[in-house]
């Protein structure tokens, strides 16, 4: 569920607000940066901005062709002298991971494709060698290595399926922990570490094409759901020279337990990975020796609810010290924190020390003794860059301007010298700009809007159970206080994401089909508890095992009070929302009908023990040990309550959210003589976004719907 809804609100809470500077590639020390401008690969000095065209177009055409390569994405070897180019990617479930790899040699323009004898666009995740002389890359979930010189390919795997795989991940690693790149070159070259993932005792989840063909045809997901065993995850280390692996003896049963992240030490020599169990509440980390394969517990964590995976870097750490520690973000004294931790030992201390979340670490200076990082200790609809002595006895020091009230976003320099800064906020306020460290100076601004403007209000409620939620309104157009409006609610009040956000576009309702503020309804969205907000840990563990129970009381109890504001109109209370926001527009037509008198939901989780196993269990458990939650929390249990009006939209080819759910909500809704409306997208996938017509024709549904049955305007 979570890349789909990074994608549906374009940006999520730990890093929202969006660089001006995008496909942006560093040079190794950080005095530079790379882009594509019109097909031209060009480079950039700062902070002099000074430009060079680096590779022409006719560089990278190959041999019998007229056209250059379309590059999707490129990176050059660390000493410069070669360059990779991805093209002709194709989708692989959220992102199009797969494609063709070339090498253009720089010294002499030399142009070869990689991988000739696989298949068409079927290449992922290539990578240089540490001295650029090969590159390894996936074709079929086996993993391959290629001498650049010579053109030789050795397959390093050979027993890759369509469920034994090798060097990436199956669909719920991918879609749960955004595990995609399954392997990782050691340092000195001679070795890969690399994932293997075995889904066969995974069931296929079976979707039907009734539409492309004359007879219909399904179409097979590895799906395992709520209450389903995990597939099995080992890794191991394969010698470059002799083509043998060699499988790290982590303890414990594979189909209990995960693997999500896992890197090199830098003498490569040894691996570090981190393993959770199936609960997802324990999480240890291994030092694992790569010719005995060994492993050593160097750290460890619990928590009564659920420990998030979040790597200081990618899928792996940040190392300090030359090596002998590593910098890992824990919640265990209630703050989202940064802890340095020593190999040797585990000996932990404290660098982030203060009540406050650290939202996203952003660089270390380990030289100059700081660490960089995302925060907002005051204003949880906010973030700003703070740093803090590395040595954990320092004092929070703001570095964004103190006159810029809003959500800060940066892609700082490896050196932490510059950054590209970008600053938003509700009054569409905005800068755009480079900068310079110490001192956060511009030194190149590219857009700078401080006038205010809009109709985006920020505003708090406190529920009759004492909980305070932050929330954005926006009235309507010629707003009048003394007469009486509808109001539409935004609701999303799961863990994967936030709605309420101190930023440009945060605020405002994407789906609808016209001016809705000049047709007359007032737009709100409230942040209950549960959600990612920085608001420490007591607020976001606080959904464990209560999805749709929790969340939904505390957005029911801040309606209630916003029904009592003397120019809203209780009798036309609408809300909608996608994915699991479709969950908890059912939930609360459901179980509070008194409030909410029309809901659309998209793609929802009617059922939760239809859901995948590691997003639901991670939030709920495990349904074998107490299935009650499950059922109190679904949507499906609750639809006898119906009253008002319901639209319901999912598409047949959701991969993520299967239409299952919504056909078993129907049967529910039918048995029971509730009357509402669905509209299925045939072959559409979570996004509702593929087909020509597709978007349009769902957002005039979406339109039509709210305005027959909760019509805008004053009263």
């Amino acid at each position: 569920m979570r890349s789909f809804i990074c994608f549906i609100l374009c940006f999520c809470l730990f890093s929202f607000g969006v660089s001006a500077q995008r496909g942006l590639k560093w040079n190794n020390d950080g005095t530079g940066y790379y882009l594509v401008e019109k097909g031209v690969i060009v480079k950039y000095e700062l902070p002099s901005f000074s430009r060079s065209e680096v590779v022409q177009p006719a560089q990278i055409t190959p041999a019998g062709s007229s056209k250059p390569l379309a590059v999707r994405d490129f990176s050059f070897s660390a000493d410069g002298k070669r360059l990779l180019i991805y093209t002709n990617s194709k989708r692989v479930w959220r992102q199009d991971t797969r494609g063709d790899y070339w090498v253009l040699d720089m010294t002499d323009n030399k142009l070869q494709q990689l991988g000739k004898d696989k298949p068409v666009s079927s290449l992922m995740f290539a990578k240089f060698s540490p001295d650029a002389s090969q590159v390894a890359y996936v074709s079929g979930h086996n993993l391959y290595v290629e001498d650049i010189a010579s053109g030789k390919i050795s397959a390093l795997t050979s027993d890759g399926t369509d469920r034994i795989i090798n060097g990436t991940f199956d669909w719920v690693y991918e879609e749960e922990f955004s595990c995609r790149d399954g392997f990782r070159w050691s340092p000195d070259g001679k070795s890969i570490a690399y994932w293997r993932v075995d889904a066969s005792n995974i069931r296929n989840f079976l979707m039907i094409n009734n539409t492309d063909s004359l007879y219909s045809f399904t179409i097979p997901v590895e799906y395992p759901k709520a209450g389903q065993d995990p597939s099995a995850c080992k890794v191991g280390v394969v010698n470059i020279a002799t083509g043998t692996t060699k499988w790290m003896d982590v303890p414990g049963d594979q189909r209990q337990h995960y693997i999500p992240a896992m890197e090199w030490m830098a003498d490569s020599k040894q691996i570090m990975l981190e393993q959770l169990n199936r609960k997802q509440n324990e999480a240890k980390m291994y030092l694992c020796d790569i010719v005995t394969g060994a492993a050593n517990p160097i750290y460890s964590e619990s928590n009564k609810s659920w420990i998030d995976v979040e790597p200081t870097e990618g899928n792996g750490w940040k190392w300090i010290n030359n090596g002998k520690e590593f910098l890992v973000i824990s919640e265990k004294d209630g703050w989202r924190h940064l802890y340095r931790v020593n190999t040797n030992g585990g000996k932990e201390l404290l660098v982030t020390v203060g009540n406050y979340d650290m939202i996203s670490l952003k660089a270390v200076d380990e030289k100059g003794g700081y660490v960089y990082f995302m925060a907002s200790p005051d204003n949880a609809t906010q973030q700003y860059l703070y740093r803090i002595l590395l040595n954990g006895k320092g004092k929070l020091e703001l570095l964004s301007p103190v006159d810029q009230k809003g959500t800060h976003n940066y892609t700082l320099s490896p050196n932490g010298r510059y950054a590209n800064h970008s600053f938003s906020n509700h009054k569409n306020q905005s800068v755009s700009e480079w900068v310079s460290f110490p001192g956060h100076k511009t030194v190149k601004e590219m857009s700078r809007k401080m006038e205010p403007s809009g109709n985006v209000e920020m505003f708090q409620v406190t529920t009759d159970d004492g909980v305070t939620m932050d929330g954005w309104m926006i009235k309507p157009k010629n707003f009048d206080s003394t007469k009486k409006y509808p109001v539409l609610f935004y609701v999303y009040a799961e863990p994967a994401n936030t709605t309420v956000r101190d930023a440009i576009g945060s605020a405002g309702t994407r789906l609808y089909a016209g001016d809705i503020a000049a047709d007359g309804y007032i737009q709100i969205s409230v942040e209950g508890r549960g959600t990612p907000a920085p608001k420490g840990a007591a607020w976001r563990k606080a959904i464990y095992q209560n999805i749709g129970i929790i969340n939904i009381r505390d957005q029911a109890m801040a309606a209630k009070k916003i029904i009592q504001w003397p120019f809203v109109d209780p009798d036309r209370i609408a809300v909608h929302g996608w994915s699991g926001g479709g969950s908890t527009t059912l939930n609360l037509l459901f179980q509070y009908p008194d409030i909410y008198k029309t809901g659309i939901a998209i793609a929802p989780v009617a059922n939760q023990l239809l859901y995948d196993n590691i997003y639901q269990e991670r939030y709920m458990g495990l349904p074998q040990e107490n299935k009650e939650p499950f059922v109190q929390g679904s949507p499906i249990t609750h639809a006898k309550n119906l009253k008002g009006n319901l639209l319901v939209i999912h598409g047949t080819g959701d991969d993520n959210v299967h239409y299952q759910g919504t056909e078993m909500l129907i049967n529910e809704l039918v048995r029971n003589g509730k009357q509402f409306q669905m509209m299925s997208y045939p072959n559409r996938t979570h996004g509702i976004s593929e087909g020509p017509g597709t978007s349009a024709h769902l957002a005039q549904l979406f339109t039509s719907y709210l305005r027959t049955h909760c019509p805008g305007g004053p009263r």
